[in-house]
């Protein structure tokens, strides 16, 4: 699912909404948790799962096509771990 077919799910199940303002409130949502992610911050939606970010230090990798050793700066990356609910649904026997 992308963003676009999230909205349009939210506004089928919401006819009382505007799609213009289901869209903003996705946009607002989504920028909310990347602001607080590249505070440093951790984002938790009980049931849903937690985003945090990841330091990944500098090392010394090696170019695939050539063998050559370049160095990779550090840097951060996104992490998400499902929450409990989700795993539940998820491996609910159907």
């Amino acid at each position: 699912m992308i963003k676009s077919e999230l909205v349009q799910r939210i506004a089928d199940k919401n006819p009382h909404l505007y799609h213009r303002d289901v869209e903003n409130i996705v946009n607002a949502i989504l920028g909310e948790i990347t602001n607080a992610l590249s505070r440093g911050d951790r984002v938790e939606l009980r049931g849903f799962g937690a985003f945090s970010v990841k330091r990944r230090d500098a090392r010394v990798g090696r170019n695939p096509r050539t063998g050559e050793h370049v160095s990779v700066e550090q840097k951060s990356v996104p992490f998400f771990k499902t929450g409990k609910e989700m795993r539940e649904r998820l491996n609910a026997s159907s």
